[in-house]
């Protein structure tokens, strides 16, 4: 049986931290930034941990 793929857009979305976890970036940060207050811009920079029940997931497609 061949070896699975990564899929790519996943490998530009998520990154594995070194306890496992799946880090994440938040989305509503690229554009119409005018209308958005500092600190909900400032908040958006942050990134985030994958949740629980997504995180099998994730992890099929960029640990292949």
């Amino acid at each position: 049986m061949p070896k699975m793929k990564t899929n790519p857009g996943a490998k530009k979305r998520f990154t594995l931290t070194g306890t496992g976890k799946v880090k994440r970036k938040h989305a509503y940060h690229s554009h119409i930034l005018t209308k958005k207050t500092n600190k909900q811009k400032r908040n958006l920079t942050h990134s985030a941990v994958v949740d629980k029940a997504d995180e099998k997931r994730i992890k099929e497609l960029i640990c292949a």
